[in-house]
């Protein structure tokens, strides 16, 4: 067997047809966007490149010419590890350990000669709520950009040295009908009675004109110290932009406090129960596909992508009070949706895994994200657990 490192049309073309071939038998895996994956390779659509960031492809071929794996490897610029630390993703292999650690061998090498001293993987060359970790135990239909892969990889990299860096739990719970905890409750009655605070949909001109700002405050403040990240209201703006085919207002829900935004729940229509329809293109084809589908066969499920609330205001009912206002006015009145899943909650942050519990959710699946230290003398260390 031998490496080709992907690097003209017909190669990238087959990254993704080796995992079409892999997967034609599962029902449960949805191929996902091919621009969705390309774009992260390339500096016009990538905008890690201008800061830094290098990547690599292969695909693997056996002895008669045929491809039997593809793995990719980058650097992100913005990564602050106590270690150097480069990734791995969109690995795809048939059964053969053999050539599973040909694969991991080419992204340790490649990034050993890069300075890295580690590696993560399998992850996303871009932002952690896309193509993050490797599912392990769930095997559900695939939610829009999170990894499908065969049970069977969980054995590659726990044998080639892996170890567990962080795991991730998607939750999931009905959408209507669902009692949660009476301390809940019991908080959220007393904000309510507070007529400073406001919890509402975001429709017409406020959606349009007002999201930007109203996200770009709440998240500064409640994500970018965990995350080490801001997003300013111009990014904020082309994040709704992007989602304006799928979005549904109703999902779009904050909480202000005399007239202040102080807390957010953005979720979405399970979008990948659409995209199983376009074979991985939104060409014009595609295009029709998904509009059809859309308005005569819509998604019951949801997807929440992202929950907040300022520091002022953690931990004094707010939390509580958006939860069962959007309860009590959207779900249970406004909604057709059948399920809930929550975009995933690291290990390390029990303060939102009770805030799922609380809700009455349970974990649906599990993503492992591994880290290899490439000196196996190091030791070895866990994601630290948010405070």
């Amino acid at each position: 067997m031998y490496l080709q490192e992907v690097t003209t049309p017909a190669h990238q073309k087959e990254f993704f047809q080796l995992a079409v071939r892999l997967y034609k038998n599962e029902k449960n895996w949805i191929r996902p966007l091919d621009k969705d994956i390309e774009d992260l390779f390339h500096p016009e659509t990538n905008k890690l490149f201008k800061s830094g960031g290098k990547s690599i492809r292969w695909l693997l071929l056996d002895d008669q010419g045929n491809t039997i794996g593809r793995n990719a490897a980058f650097i992100n610029p913005k990564w602050k590890e106590k270690i150097p630390t480069g990734g791995m993703g969109f690995f795809e292999c048939i059964n053969d350990q053999k050539a599973a650690f040909v694969l991991f061998d080419a992204a340790r090498d490649w990034l050993e000669a890069q300075g890295m001293e580690a590696m993560d993987g399998p992850v996303n060359f871009g932002e952690r709520d896309k193509w993050w970790g490797l599912l392990v135990d769930g095997f559900s239909p695939a939610n829009y950009n999170m990894h499908w892969n065969f049970a069977y990889y969980k054995d590659f990299f726990e044998a080639y040295g892996f170890q567990i860096y962080f795991k991730q739990y998607t939750y999931s719970r009905n959408v209507k009908g669902v009692e949660v905890d009476p301390k809940i409750e019991k908080r959220a009655s007393i904000i309510a009675k507070d007529k400073n605070f406001q919890f509402r949909y975001l429709k017409g001109k406020e959606l349009w004109e007002k999201f930007p700002e109203y996200f770009m405050t709440v998240y500064n403040k409640a994500w970018a110290a965990h995350l080490g990240k801001t997003i300013s209201e111009r990014e904020a703006k082309l994040m709704l932009s992007s989602m304006k085919p799928i979005i549904d207002p109703h999902l779009v829900y904050f909480g202000f406090y005399k007239g202040d935004p102080i807390c957010f729940f953005i979720s979405i229509p399970e979008i990948n129960q659409l995209f199983k329809y376009v074979d991985g293109k939104m060409d014009w084809i595609g295009k029709l596909k998904f509009l059809w589908n859309k308005t005569f066969n819509p998604p019951n499920k949801m997807l929440g992508l992202v929950f907040g609330v300022v520091p002022e205001f953690q931990g004094k009912g707010v939390e509580s009070a958006m939860v069962t206002e959007f309860r009590d006015n959207i779900a249970e009145k406004k909604l057709a949706y059948q399920t809930i899943e929550m975009n995933w909650v690291g290990d390390f942050n029990p303060k939102m895994m009770r805030v799922c519990e609380q809700l009455n959710a349970s974990i649906y699946k599990t993503h492992h994200t591994y880290r290899f230290i490439f000196d196996r003398t190091v030791p070895f260390e866990r994601h630290k657990v948010l405070k």
